[in-house]
């Protein structure tokens, strides 16, 4: 029977300090939103040079 007894408070220990720590961890962190981007003029550079190699490619097209 005492034996039976210290199982039952081995399990309860066991699972309360899993409960415990199932709760710490899933308020661990506390992230505050992301700044929003700003553009620092490469993303309006490369879509230039996106539009002046699509030009070169049709001018090459149309000549050829």
């Amino acid at each position: 029977m005492d034996t039976l007894k210290l199982q039952f408070i081995g399990m309860g220990i066991i699972i309360s300090t899993l409960v415990v720590l199932a709760i710490g961890l899933s308020n661990a962190q506390n992230l505050s939103p992301a700044p929003p981007r700003t553009s620092d003029g490469v993303a309006i550079d490369q879509g230039i040079a996106y539009v002046l190699m699509l030009l070169a490619l049709v001018l090459t097209y149309i000549i050829h």
